[in-house]
């Protein structure tokens, strides 16, 4: 059994902050979260924003927000309609 090398693709991280939405660098992977879709972030403090941590195998938690996303939320938001009031 060979085990994973450790700090590959582990990394999660908020790229920017656009007026539109944020740019999270995930999985090896960069995807654009709109405002829109996930409002929890639209009028937040930049430094909550910033503060992501990895949640488990696919997910990712915002501390200071109490937000809490999967991948398949990030990747695919039309499938997961609600949202809480901001």
């Amino acid at each position: 059994m060979k085990s994973e090398q450790l700090g590959i693709n582990t990394l999660a991280k908020v790229l920017g902050v656009t007026p539109h939405g944020l740019w999270l660098f995930a999985k090896g992977e960069e995807h654009f979260l709109s405002f829109e879709a996930f409002p929890w972030f639209k009028d937040a403090a930049v430094s909550a924003v910033f503060n992501v941590e990895e949640q488990g195998r696919d997910g990712f938690c915002w501390p200071d927000l109490d937000v809490d996303l999967s991948m398949d939320g990030i990747k695919h938001p039309d499938k997961y309609p609600l949202k809480a009031k901001h």
